[in-house]
């Protein structure tokens, strides 16, 4: 009889002595194929974000566990790989990377009540909506009319030649509205619009004929880095001197290794300051160079920001509350370079800086 009872007492000690159940949060992003830097740097950054709360102690005493997988930027994948990080009891998803697989998750997501917390897709087809989709960028409409009023603004360009990637529709064609609206509103035109589809057939020797076919003033050009990076290349091989620029989306250290001296002086838009001397900005870029020997860009700065926004609300988080419901009753969290300041629809508006890419950087001018 005592020998059960010690034996029970023994495994209650033991039970009572075990950590308790981390929590599980996921990671959905492109992390392979030919596009992949956007989602390696947010997958980091996230990583990242998990690595520094843990060794400070968790969120209310319990470690997280993050829960990756990589979504090819294919529908078909994204939305599997959401299905099982909701089956695997993630209490909230940071991701995905790109508008076209937001697009294709964001029901799932809304069915299991589970948030999705995007750094990068940034569609105004989500806007507006009281959902699951929660993002930490600006949205197109946002980024691309003050990107045009700049551009309006110089006075040196008034005709466009357009290229933009048809695979990410959902942010290309909305990025585009936006721009198309601002921009002809200050007096510039928008003389031809090319789509293509990125990793396709499309020659893209070709498409730069016809872009500088057109009598243009400057070439803009809405795609990933890689493609943009690319046809940059081409574009030089006809006209060395055609002004070029991109939308937010080019805007990785990638453009410049693929791109070398062809993207020299192309204009392009970021949603952070590669100069910035916040001190919580210089602690993440020291602790990401240090942990990934590369540079973070712009995926990784609004990822971590992302990621943070999640495990501050985890721990403000009130019994019976979801992590939805704890982020529109906070509505204000601290970012690595500005506070990140939600609406009713989980939407913020991130600062805007143009640079240049001078002498294999990018360089603020404004």
């Amino acid at each position: 009889m005592w020998t059960w009872a010690l034996i029970v007492l023994g495994i209650a000690v033991l039970l009572g002595c075990q950590p308790p159940e981390p929590i599980r949060i996921g990671f959905v992003g492109g992390t392979s194929g030919r596009v992949a830097d956007l989602g390696i740097a947010g997958r980091d950054a996230v990583l990242l974000a998990v690595e520094l709360r843990n060794r400070a102690g968790g969120v209310a005493g319990r470690q997280v566990e993050l829960l990756i997988k990589d979504d090819q930027q294919n529908p078909d994948v994204a939305q599997r790989a959401v299905r099982e990080l909701i089956a695997q009891g993630v209490v909230a998803i940071i991701g995905p990377m790109t508008s076209a697989m937001a697009i294709a998750v964001v029901p799932i997501a809304n069915d299991a009540q589970v948030l999705l917390m995007s750094p990068t897709a940034t569609t105004d087809d989500l806007t507006g909506r009281d959902d699951y989709f929660f993002r930490a960028n600006a949205s197109t409409l946002d980024n691309a009319s003050r990107i045009a009023r700049y551009h309006v603004s110089q006075h040196a360009t008034r005709r466009l030649a357009v290229a933009y990637d048809l695979r990410n529709k959902s942010y290309t064609e909305s990025w585009l509205d936006g721009f198309r609206a601002a921009y002809v509103q200050g007096g510039g035109e928008m003389i031809r619009a090319l789509g293509f589809e990125s990793g396709g057939e499309t020659a893209l020797l070709r498409l730069a004929q016809d872009l500088l076919a057109a009598p243009a003033d400057q070439v803009l050009i809405v795609a990933n880095s890689m493609d943009t990076a690319l046809l940059c290349q081409q574009i030089r091989k006809l006209d060395r001197r055609a002004p070029i620029i991109t939308s937010e989306w080019a805007a990785t250290e990638r453009l410049i290794e693929l791109g070398g001296k062809a993207v020299e002086g192309v204009t392009v838009a970021q949603n952070f300051d590669r100069d910035s001397t916040a001190p919580r900005y210089r602690a993440f870029y020291q602790a990401y160079r240090e942990r990934f020997h590369r540079e973070p860009g712009f995926g990784g700065v609004i990822a971590f920001d992302a990621a943070n926004v999640v495990l501050d609300a985890l721990a403000q988080r009130q019994e019976g509350q979801s992590v939805k419901e704890t982020m529109l009753a906070a509505r204000r969290f601290e970012g690595v370079q500005e506070p990140i300041l939600f609406n009713e629809f989980g939407e913020v508006k991130r600062s805007l800086f143009i640079t240049v890419v001078r002498d294999g950087q990018f360089v603020v001018v404004q």
